[in-house]
């Protein structure tokens, strides 16, 4: 029998993931596995069902499956990132092309993985998810703090180096979504939609020219940018710290 999660709970396990697929034997072997590195899940065949669950239950991450009968994954990521924004979702597809990536980044997704995939690949962006989640994703006033940049939420201050560099709000704004989703790729669309509102997401000479001014004040060579990252025909990145190389990066 299944229990309701409260938050506390959510933190006597590795994380709480839903598994989202068609396939039994897919979320059998998912199940298994993930349980041998501490993870608990629940498991369902559907995205109605998923979106049943993620209404009445706490979960840290959400592993989706994009080719489903009924509602296909993509609505069902769309939906859900409506009805729980902080949750992190990671897509779980053998659809490889690049378009399928953009559409489901779109669609809410934070991260995309093929089949078939290493399990120690998946497992690390689990647990880098489930941070994500355990941070941000009940909108906690705990600051980030990656490399050399200081992001404050609460009192919206951003330092380098213990300097304190001035934004303008949307700066901040922008500054804030990418570093919420440190290491992960956020669509041009994701970024206008999440910072400005609903109704933009196709002025990408705008987000251009905020990114610019981002750089100019946040990195030491702005055509060599060590942390706000282009994602060629997606969009940016905020360079994570568990990203490779990332220490070779900052000045010593």
């Amino acid at each position: 029998m299944t229990r309701i999660l409260c938050s506390s709970c959510l933190t006597d396990s590795a994380g709480h993931i839903l598994v989202v697929d068609d396939e039994a034997s897919i979320r059998q072997v998912l199940k298994t596995t993930l349980a041998a590195f501490g993870f608990s899940t629940d498991e369902v065949a559907d995205g109605e069902e998923a979106l049943r669950l993620v209404r009445r239950k706490r979960f840290e991450v959400v592993l989706l499956d994009l080719n489903m009968l009924g509602m296909g994954g993509i609505e069902t990521c769309t939906e859900m990132r409506r009805i729980a924004p902080g949750l992190s979702i990671l897509v779980l597809t053998v659809r490889d092309s690049q378009d399928d990536k953009v559409l489901a980044l779109d669609a809410g997704a934070d991260d995309y993985i093929t089949k078939p995939f290493h399990i120690s690949e998946l497992i690390a962006r689990l647990r880098a998810a489930v941070r994500r989640t355990r941070l941000y994703g009940n909108n906690t006033p705990g600051g980030i703090s990656i490399g050399e940049i200081e992001l404050d939420p609460a009192r919206r201050i951003v330092r380098k180096s213990d300097q304190v560099v001035h934004l303008t709000p949307k700066e901040f704004d922008l500054l804030h979504y990418l570093m919420a989703h440190a290491g992960l790729p956020v669509t041009h669309q994701r970024l206008l939609q999440g910072v400005w509102g609903a109704e933009h997401g196709n002025e990408l000479e705008y987000l251009r020219t905020f990114v610019r001014q981002l750089r100019l004040k946040l990195e030491d060579n702005p055509a060599k940018p060590v942390y706000l990252i282009t994602e060629a025909y997606i969009g940016y990145r905020f360079r994570g710290p568990q990203d490779e190389s990332f220490s070779a990066h900052l000045p010593s």
